[in-house]
């Protein structure tokens, strides 16, 4: 039974849910999130991401690709003094990121956008953000199975936008010395870095995910500089999982939210 003074909350939280639609929680039950009960779900890459960025004191940062809004959220949550434009092109995903900002009380310093990262300029105007934050589709339109659901095909392969066109939209929205930082496949990490020197973004820090300490990394974190110099810093291994598939303990503090807030 909900008490009275939980259902007025629980009633306006459904009352934005869409019929095929599941409500999932973060951060021990903190950050509430709409999903697509068949589409796009987010993974714990996008929090793995949203930890490794480095963000600073009341930074604009724009989140490319931004989908129900996850990343965009999470670094709300965790930094209290940031702004974040959420950028999408779905518009079903627009709706769903709104109404997950409305949700969890963010409208002052969430936005989301329906823009193409592949126009940006259509959109914003140059150097206009701090940081970019970005968790591209890692897979190219002819490797794997491209799945039917609209929403899983442009999340999972490079159908609306390809990695080049999302470092571009990064270049374009920061100054000289703002900052990109993306998550990847690691089996496309030369991909990767050699694409953002095209770009005119210096790869800086580089931190590779492993599933489990004896196992080959599955992803990699990325965080580059525009106009940078050379030189980069390779970070020890972040770990998933130990023995028994739990949790080790960073992953278990990011899944609590359990880091220290502005």
């Amino acid at each position: 039974m909900i008490s009275d003074k939980r259902a007025p909350v629980l009633a306006g939280v459904y009352s934005l849910k869409r019929e095929d639609e599941t409500l999932d929680t973060l951060f021990e039950g903190k950050l509430k999130l709409f999903q697509g009960g068949r589409g796009y779900r987010f993974s714990l890459d996008a929090l793995l991401l949203a930890h490794f960025m480095t963000c600073r004191r009341a930074e604009m940062i724009a989140d490319l690709g931004t989908g129900n809004g996850v990343i965009a959220l999470t670094l709300a949550y965790l930094h209290s003094s940031l702004s974040i434009m959420g950028v999408e092109i779905q518009l079903s995903m627009v709706d769903r990121a709104n109404r997950n900002v409305r949700m969890n009380g963010f409208q002052e310093r969430v936005t989301i956008s329906q823009a193409d990262v592949r126009n940006i300029q259509e959109t914003f105007n140059p150097e206009s953000f701090a940081a970019v934050v970005c968790n591209p589709p890692y897979r190219r339109t002819t490797s794997g199975r491209i799945s039917p659901n609209v929403e899983r095909k442009i999340a999972r392969h490079e159908i609306a936008a390809g990695l080049a066109d999302f470092l571009r939209a990064g270049a374009y929205l920061l100054p000289v010395k703002g900052r990109i930082a993306m998550v990847y496949s690691a089996f496309r990490v030369v991909d990767l870095l050699q694409s953002m020197r095209n770009a005119n973004l210096e790869p800086k820090r580089l931190r590779m995910v492993h599933s489990f300490a004896d196992t080959k990394a599955s992803l990699v974190l990325v965080e580059a500089v525009k106009g940078g110099r050379s030189g980069s810093e390779a970070l020890e291994p972040l770990i998933v999982y130990k023995k028994g598939k739990q949790y080790t303990t960073e992953v278990e503090a990011m899944l609590a939210g359990r880091v220290p807030l502005y």
